[in-house]
């Protein structure tokens, strides 16, 4: 293969290049976890009201190409359309996975490669394991291009980093599922690159979700128009107008040879989030809960009245930083929401979040007595960050912890049956025990699975017997 002269060109040769044999053990089995965690908390979204308006803005656009809608017997989308939904479930809650440098990599990646994978004729099947490859490129991508900025290696501020290197994940996945040569790879890239940024303001509110969805989508869009000849910039990432444009420290650089390729993947594993909200509130429930387990009295209640205030010392980050949250888009992206219903409750969950336990007098009480500090050692970065929270009595006494690396981060990874636990109780409600059982089956064995579309078979809540017994593989 002749070595590129273009960072573009040396993508393209890269995303075109690929192979399965390129995938190492211990990238198939980081990546299976990803799969199976994003179609846990994609699943446990479709209940979600932003994900209800997302579906019936939807179904205005039909057509005879469908693909599944998670979650639903009787409604299809067009791909396009069906990978912007799963999009927006995945990112609803804010339960899907988190990288560093930072971003949420699989939401972008695995509706998009689902929805196109059913889209192929009957006789071209998509198996597992090209479904596992395509979804590793998408992620690949996405991390070597963050490490082209060291801005992009703290918590973000100006704009969402899924709308940018979510957006070319989605489309590097697609043109590698579509098998696109090396101009129609580089051409794919130049169209997603249009599609991409949006900024972080819409954090906390209901919009911040359809950024997940569009990278999904437009990543799929811009695979799909490559492959139609459509052409771009064929310097898109070499360019300071090109994706450089997001950064003001862009540095390109060239990807490592094909020969036994070094996925990032093998480097850096995903956090994965044991309750739906900001990756940086994580750390602050942990410090939280410890606490309150040397505060409690015997009834173990939680002494409100002995409560003279509440310090919290984390990173400055402004959109984190919310006093007194009114919605549950809002209590996600709040350190003091975090801290206060840890302490009160003990622990976080899906529950903390719903109007009822985000209106508690209680809770409202304590977050008056909140307040943030910003060490300058704690820098705002999921590599480095910690918590550490200290309450302080009426009779002065003050009782403290810390956490450096909560349960779910990389350095402290969930153990399977913890994560088997959250899938299961995310996907409880919104599908038949026979399909939950098929899609974790299905998900560990996925390398060796012949035709991907028993995944979305499942996924729809179909429970078919029949498709359980395809499935034994060993």
């Amino acid at each position: 293969m002749m070595w590129a002269k273009t960072i573009t060109g040396n993508f393209a040769n890269v995303i075109h290049g690929l192979n399965a044999n390129h995938l190492t053990d211990q990238v198939i089995q980081r990546s299976k976890r990803m799969i199976l965690d994003t179609l846990g908390v994609g699943l446990l979204g479709t209940n979600t009201e932003v994900c209800h308006k997302v579906t019936q803005y939807s179904k205005i656009y039909s057509s005879d190409i469908s693909s599944t809608i998670w979650g639903h017997l009787d409604f299809r989308l067009p791909p396009l359309y069906a990978a912007f939904v799963n999009g927006v479930a995945v990112h609803s809650m804010d339960f899907d996975d988190t990288w560093h440098p930072a971003t949420h990599p699989s939401g972008a990646v695995l509706p998009a490669v689902i929805a196109l994978s059913e889209a192929f004729p009957q006789k071209k099947k998509i198996s597992g394991l090209d479904l596992l490859l395509a979804f590793n490129v998408g992620i690949e991508v996405q991390g070597r291009l963050l490490r082209f900025s060291s801005e992009a290696r703290n918590i973000p501020k100006r704009f969402h980093p899924p709308t940018v290197v979510g957006t070319m994940g989605s489309a590097a996945a697609c043109a590698k599922l579509l098998a696109l040569d090396q101009l129609q790879c580089k051409n794919t890239l130049a169209i997603a690159a249009s599609y991409a940024g949006a900024p972080l303001a819409n954090a906390a509110t209901q919009t911040k979700p359809l950024h997940v969805g569009n990278a999904a989508k437009h990543g799929l869009e811009a695979a799909c128009l490559a492959s139609q000849g459509l052409q771009g910039n064929k310097q898109i990432l070499d360019m300071e107008s090109g994706i450089g444009a997001f950064y003001t420290d862009y540095n390109p650089q060239t990807l490592p040879t094909l020969q036994s390729y070094p996925w990032l993947l093998d480097q850096q594993d995903v956090a994965i989030k044991r309750f739906p909200a900001h990756l940086g509130t994580h750390w602050v429930a942990d410090a939280a809960s410890s606490v309150r387990r040397k505060l409690v009295e015997s009834n173990n209640l939680l002494p409100l009245d002995k409560i003279e205030k509440i310090i919290l010392r984390v990173p400055e980050v402004k959109y984190v930083n919310r006093a007194s949250p009114t919605s549950e888009h809002e209590a996600r992206h709040s350190f003091q929401f975090v801290a206060c219903s840890a302490l009160l409750d003990g622990s976080m969950s899906v529950q903390s979040f719903t109007s009822e336990n985000i209106h508690r007098p209680a809770l409202r009480e304590l977050l008056c007595k909140t307040q943030l500090e910003h060490p300058p050692d704690n820098t705002p970065s999921f590599e480095s960050l910690y918590c550490e929270l200290s309450v302080v009595l009426q009779d002065g006494n003050v009782i403290s912890d810390r956490c450096d690396t909560f349960y779910g981060h990389w350095r402290k990874p969930l153990k399977k049956e913890d994560l088997e636990k959250k899938f299961q109780s995310n996907v409880s409600s919104i599908l038949p025990a026979e399909a939950t059982e098929g899609i974790i089956e299905t998900v560990y064995n996925l390398e060796k699975v012949e035709d991907c579309s028993v995944l979305s078979t499942f996924l729809s809540g179909q429970s078919a017997r029949a498709l359980l017994e395809k499935l034994r593989f060993l």
